[in-house]
C-alpha cells in the first residue's frame, strides 16, 4: 500500500476517533504525550507519523495501531493481501510490518520485525496490561525490560508485560526476524 493512502487513512482515523470520544485536540495531546501540533500535523495528513507516535495516540484513545492505518471497515472476514500490509521503515534496512489487528472483541496486533544486525527498537510503555508474545524466526532478539536483558534464539519464544518501556536489539552479525503479538487490555479511555 502506497504511503500516501495510509496517511490518508491515519488522518481519517485520527479524527474519526477522536470525534467519536468528543475529544478536543488537547485532550488527546494531553493523554497521548504528543504535541498538538503534531497531532494537528498528523489529522491533516502532511505527516507520517513514527510507529511510537501513533501508539501513544492509539492508546490515548483507546484502539489499536491497526485500527489507526485501516483504510476500509473490516469485514467478517478480513484477508490481508501482502500489498495492504502496513510497513514502518526503521532505520536503513530494518522495518516493522504490521500484517493485522483488531480491537473487537480484544484488542490485539500481529507484528512481523525485521531489524538488521546493530539496529534496535525502543518500544514506549503500552496500557496497563499489555502483554507482548514473540517468537524469533531467525537471528537472535536480545529483549530488554527494565534494564534486564534476555536473548532469545531462533525458534525460541518470550512472553512478557509490556507496560513498560522495553527494547527490541540485533546485537547479532546476521538479520533479525521475530513475529508478534500484542494483546491489550479492552478499556477504552472513554469508558
Amino acid at each position: 500500500m502506497d504511503p500516501e493512502t495510509i496517511t490518508a487513512a491515519i488522518a481519517n482515523n485520527v479524527r474519526a476517533q477522536r470525534a467519536h470520544r468528543q475529544m478536543t485536540l488537547d485532550e488527546l495531546a494531553a493523554r497521548s504525550g504528543v504535541s498538538r501540533g503534531m497531532l494537528v500535523q498528523v489529522e491533516q495528513g502532511r505527516t507520517n507519523p513514527s510507529i511510537n507516535t501513533l501508539t501513544r495516540i492509539a492508546d490515548a484513545l483507546g484502539v489499536t495501531v491497526a485500527r489507526m492505518v485501516e483504510v476500509s471497515d473490516t469485514p467478517v472476514v478480513r484477508v490481508v493481501n501482502p500489498s495492504d500490509v502496513v510497513t514502518f521503515a526503521h532505520g536503513r534496512a530494518s522495518a516493522a510490518r504490521l500484517l493485522v489487528g483488531t480491537d473487537a472483541p480484544a484488542i490485539l496486533e500481529l507484528w512481523d520485525w525485521r531489524l538488521a544486525p546493530g539496529d534496535h527498537h525502543d518500544g514506549d510503555a503500552h496500557p496497563p496490561g499489555t502483554r507482548e508474545m514473540l517468537t524469533v524466526l531467525e537471528g537472535e532478539l536480545t529483549l530488554t525490560v527494565y534494564g534486564r536483558s534476555h536473548v532469545i534464539s531462533a525458534d525460541g519464544a518470550v512472553l512478557f508485560s509490556a507496560d513498560r518501556p522495553h527494547r527490541y536489539a540485533n546485537e547479532g552479525a546476521g538479520p533479525l526476524r521475530f513475529v508478534m503479538v500484542v494483546t491489550e487490555p479492552r478499556e477504552t479511555p472513554d469508558q
